[in-house]
């Protein structure tokens, strides 16, 4: 049985709600022989510890969807506080040559790109592939993982990103100083 579509208004009031919740940022990234693809997400969720595997939900539309769906890996790049800029350069819908134009990044174990700089990566095999209305949910085994550095997290909430106050802390949107 499949649920009624939403209002355009209901569809609203979700967003609205889902805005009060806050997530991490991360950059999903894909490699399809000589072709880098990659995209900023907040649907990330850790599935199990062993076999340590991850899930994630992308568009059907996304460029990079289908570059997972052929090379069957994928990368989660976990983003710092100060990587507000590689959060909103993978968000906009601009060809994969100019979101990785001069981005510092290394290569993993299955040829995917690793982004520099960031708290850390894990990079997956795809175990499991779920369409669902508009979207795909893609688990994925991690084959390969690096911790990067130390330091907050890049976060969303409110429909905007928590800015840095030092080394540790961060101050939400729409919240006193």
């Amino acid at each position: 049985m499949s649920a009624r579509p939403f209002s355009s208004s209901e569809s609203a009031a979700f967003r609205g709600l889902m805005a009060r919740w806050a997530t991490g940022v991360a950059v999903v990234t894909a490699r399809d022989g000589p072709l880098d693809a990659g995209l900023t997400v907040n649907a990330l969720l850790s599935v199990t510890l062993s076999p340590p595997s991850l899930l994630i939900s992308l568009t059907q539309d996304a460029d990079t969807t289908p570059v997972i769906q052929r090379s069957g890996t994928f990368a989660v790049n976990f983003l710092a506080a100060d990587q507000r800029a590689v959060s909103e350069r993978f968000a906009r819908a601009t060809s994969p040559v100019e979101k990785f134009r001069d981005l510092p990044l290394h290569r993993g174990t299955t040829g995917v790109a690793l982004l520099d700089g960031t708290l850390g990566a894990a990079e997956c095999r795809v175990a499991a592939w779920t369409p669902h209305v508009d979207h795909v949910l893609i688990v994925g085994e991690v084959v390969h993982q690096e911790l990067g550095r130390d330091g907050p997290p890049l976060l969303f909430f409110r429909s905007g990103y928590a800015e840095p106050t030092g080394p540790d802390g961060l101050r939400l949107p729409g919240t006193r100083k």
